[in-house]
C-alpha cells in the first residue's frame, strides 16, 4: 500500500472513527431487529403499543378519606403476542403493611392494601380471594387475549387515603386532598420488557400507557374538584355565577378569581346537594388524578398557545390564602405555559388546562401539579415552571420514568433554568450544579444511562436532574436555537403519544440536527469523568492576547471567560463544546486588542468545575 493511498484511506475513515456508534444493550438492539424501532430515531414499521379506555366511578369521603368505586376497562392488545396474563398496578399499596418502599411511612398510614371486592374479565368473575397481590403488582391469569382483541375488565375496590406520610398523594390539610394513583390500572406491556413488573417503591416514578378516561368523582357539597381532563357538567356542580366565571376565564387573557376567599367563606359555590358528582373526560393521557377542597381560592386565566388554530389553554392556581407565596403562582404558571408554547421548547402547550394545586409535594401529573408552599419567590418560580414543564416530558412523550428518569427530569431541569430567567431576569438558578461538581467522578457518580432502578441517593439525583439537564443545554448551545429546536421537534414528532427509549432520543436528535452528535452523547451520557477546565496561560503577541484553556477533565463543557484590561474595561468570551469535539486537551482563544490583559476569570453559573481554583489568572 502506498503512503498516498494510506493517507487517503485514513482521511476517508476519520469521520467514522470520530463518530462511532453508541453502545446499545442487546435487549434494545433487538427492537431494531424486530422492526419496532428504527436506527434513524423513528418508530419502526412494526412499532405498536397497547391502550385502554377507563371509566371511573369514584366516591371520596374527605372526613374518613375512604376512596371507593368501580373501574371499567376496555384494554386493546395491539401487540403481536397472545397475552395469557394481565398485570395491574395498585399504586396505593405503597402504604400496604410490609410493602417495599424507599422512605418511611407513619404507622397510622399503613393499611391492609387495596381491597378488591369484585372483579371480572370478559364477563367471567374472578375469585378475588385468590388474587396474587404482591404490593403494587397484581398479575391476573386470563384466557389468551389474541393480537387485536379487546379485554373488558370490571373491578370494584376501596382503600383509605393516607393522612400523613405524604408521597405525591394524600390529605393536604383538613378539607383539602390531592388524590393520585387512586385506581387499579393495567400496566404497560411493551416491545422492550413485555409487562412492566417493576414495583412502585416511591423513589422511581411512573410508566403508564396512553389511555382515554371518563371519570365521575362524587364528593360532599361545598367540595370543589379539579382533575385531569375537561369538566363536562359545569352547570350541574357549580352555582351559576361560578360557572360563568369559569367560562369567562377560558376565553380571556386576564386573571379571573373564580373563587375568592369571601366566596369560600360563604360556602355557596357548589350545587347544594348532599353530594355532587363531577364528570371529567381526558383523551390520550397516561394518568388521571383529582384534587378536592372546600376552602381553597381559585384563580384562572387563559392564553392562546397555538397561533395557527387560536387554541387556548386555561391556567389555574388553587390554594389556601394563608400561603402568601401562592399569590403570584398564577402569573408564574401563565408565563411558563406561554414560554413553553413560544420560546422553549416552542411547541404549543398540548392540553386544554393546567392546574397548580397547593399541596404537600413537588410532583407533576397530566394537566395538574401538586406543589407545596415555598419560602421564597425564587423557589416558587423554579418549582412552578419545573413541574409544569413535565407536561412535555414525560406526559406528552410517554417516557418510562421508572427506568430512564433522566429522559424527563433532565428536561424539566433545563426548562426550569431557561424559563425561570424569562419570568425573573435577576434569577440565576444553579439547581444541582455545585453537587455535581463536588461528586463528579467519585464513587457517588455513575453514567447517566445507568438504569434509574439501579440508583438511589446522590447518583439518583445527579443522573436524573443536573447532569442530563446540562447535556441538553450544551447541545442547545452547540447547535444554536434554530437548529436545536428543529432537532428537538424531530424527537417530539417522532415520539409524542408513544414510548421512546434512550436511543430513540439520541438518534432523533442526530437526524433532526443533520449532525452526528455521538461524540458528545458518548462522553456526557455514557462515559465516566468530570468537568474541569483551567486557564493554562495568557500571553501577549502583538495586537492580541492569547488565552490557553486546558481541559483537565474529560467532560466537555463550554468555555466562558471574563477578560479584564488595564483600563478596567471587560470583555465576555464564550465558546461552545465544539472546541472539544476532536478530543483536544487545550484550546487557544485570541483576544484582539492593543490593551493589556490584567485578569482572566473563567466560569458561568451553568458550567460546573470540579477544581475551580485554577480558573483565575492575574497578571503581575
Amino acid at each position: 500500500m502506498t503512503l498516498k493511498l494510506l493517507a487517503a484511506l485514513l482521511l476517508a475513515s476519520a469521520p467514522v472513527l470520530a463518530q462511532q456508534a453508541l453502545p446499545i444493550p442487546r435487549n434494545l438492539q433487538a427492537t431494531y431487529q424486530k422492526g419496532t424501532r428504527a436506527e434513524d430515531g423513528k418508530p419502526g414499521p412494526k412499532y405498536w403499543q397497547n391502550t385502554a379506555d377507563y371509566t371511573l366511578n369514584i366516591n371520596f369521603d374527605p372526613a374518613t378519606r375512604l376512596v371507593q368505586g368501580t373501574v371499567d376497562i376496555a384494554y386493546v392488545n395491539n401487540s403481536p403476542d397472545s397475552l395469557r396474563q394481565i398485570w395491574f398496578k395498585l399504586y396505593p399499596n405503597y402504604y400496604q403493611k410490609g410493602a417495599p418502599r424507599t422512605s418511611s411511612v407513619k404507622p397510622e398510614d399503613l393499611h391492609d392494601g387495596v381491597k378488591i371486592a369484585q372483579m371480572s374479565v370478559n364477563g367471567e368473575a374472578e375469585d378475588v380471594a385468590k388474587l396474587k397481590i404482591d404490593a403494587t403488582n397484581m398479575p391476573v391469569s386470563i384466557k389468551p387475549l389474541a393480537p387485536g382483541q379487546t379485554a373488558r375488565v370490571a373491578l370494584s375496590y376501596s382503600y383509605t387515603l393516607n393522612k400523613g406520610s405524604h408521597m405525591r398523594t394524600g390529605e393536604v390539610e383538613e378539607g383539602a386532598h390531592f388524590v393520585a394513583y387512586f385506581f387499579p390500572r393495567i400496566t404497560v406491556y411493551d416491545d422492550i420488557d413485555g409487562w412492566n413488573r417493576l414495583p412502585y417503591i416511591g423513589s422511581q416514578e411512573f410508566y403508564n400507557d396512553f389511555s382515554n378516561f371518563k371519570a365521575a368523582i362524587t364528593v360532599p357539597k361545598n367540595f370543589v374538584v379539579w382533575a385531569t381532563g375537561d369538566l363536562k357538567n359545569t352547570d350541574q356542580v357549580l352555582q351559576k355565577k361560578y360557572a360563568k366565571r369559569l367560562r369567562d376565564a377560558e376565553k380571556k387573557d386576564g386573571i379571573i378569581s373564580i373563587i375568592t376567599q369571601a366566596d369560600a367563606n360563604r360556602r355557596d359555590i357548589t350545587a347544594q346537594n348532599a353530594t355532587n358528582t363531577w364528570q371529567f373526560e381526558a383523551q390520550n393521557v397516561t394518568d388521571f388524578v383529582f384534587a378536592t377542597a372546600d376552602h381553597y381560592v381559585w384563580q384562572s386565566t387563559s392564553l392562546v398557545v397555538d397561533p395557527a388554530t387560536k387554541r387556548r389553554t386555561r391556567v389555574d392556581a388553587v390554594y389556601n390564602t394563608k400561603h402568601k407565596d401562592y399569590e403570584e403562582v398564577i402569573h408564574f404558571a401563565r408565563k411558563t405555559v406561554q414560554a413553553m408554547s413560544y420560546d422553549f421548547p416552542k411547541w404549543p402547550f398540548p392540553y386544554s388546562h393546567e392546574t397548580i394545586f397547593d399541596g404537600l409535594d413537588q410532583m407533576e401529573y397530566p394537566m395538574m401539579v401538586n406543589d407545596n408552599p415555598t419560602e421564597s419567590r425564587a423557589d416558587a418560580i423554579t418549582l412552578t415552571d419545573h413541574e409544569i414543564f413535565h407536561t412535555m416530558f414525560p406526559f406528552y412523550m410517554g417516557i418510562n420514568e421508572t427506568k430512564y428518569g433522566w429522559m424527563d427530569e433532565g428536561w424539566a431541569t433545563i426548562g426550569e433554568w431557561i424559563i425561570s430567567k424569562m419570568i425573573d431576569p435577576t434569577l440565576d438558578d444553579d439547581y444541582g450544579i455545585a453537587p455535581y461538581a463536588r461528586a463528579a467522578h467519585t464513587e457517588q457518580d455513575m453514567p447517566i444511562v445507568t438504569l434509574t432502578t439501579q440508583q438511589n441517593g446522590t447518583p439518583f439525583f445527579l443522573n436524573s436532574y443536573p447532569k442530563p439537564g446540562l447535556g441538553y443545554l450544551y447541545v442547545k448551545d452547540l447547535l444554536g436555537d434554530e437548529l436545536f429546536t428543529k432537532a428537538l421537534h424531530t424527537y417530539i414528532r417522532n415520539w409524542n403519544g408513544k414510548h421512546p427509549m434512550p436511543y430513540d432520543f439520541f438518534n432523533s436528535m442526530n437526524a433532526g440536527a443533520g449532525r452526528n452528535l455521538n461524540w458528545f452523547w458518548q462522553r456526557w451520557f455514557f462515559d465516566g469523568g468530570y468537568p474541569d477546565l483551567a486557564i493554562a496561560s495568557v500571553t501577549k503577541q502583538g495586537n492580541e492576547s492569547q488565552i490557553v484553556v486546558e481541559a483537565k477533565g474529560t467532560k466537555p463543557v463550554p468555555v466562558d471567560l471574563t477578560v479584564t484590561f488595564a483600563d478596567n474595561s471587560t470583555q465576555q468570551i464564550h465558546r461552545t463544546i465544539a472546541v472539544w469535539e476532536t478530543g483536544a486537551k487545550t484550546v487557544t482563544i485570541p483576544v484582539p486588542s492593543d490593551k493589556v490583559v490584567t485578569k482572566v476569570k473563567m466560569g458561568a453559573t451553568l458550567v460546573p468545575d470540579s477544581n475551580p481554583k485554577d480558573n483565575l489568572w492575574e497578571g503581575k
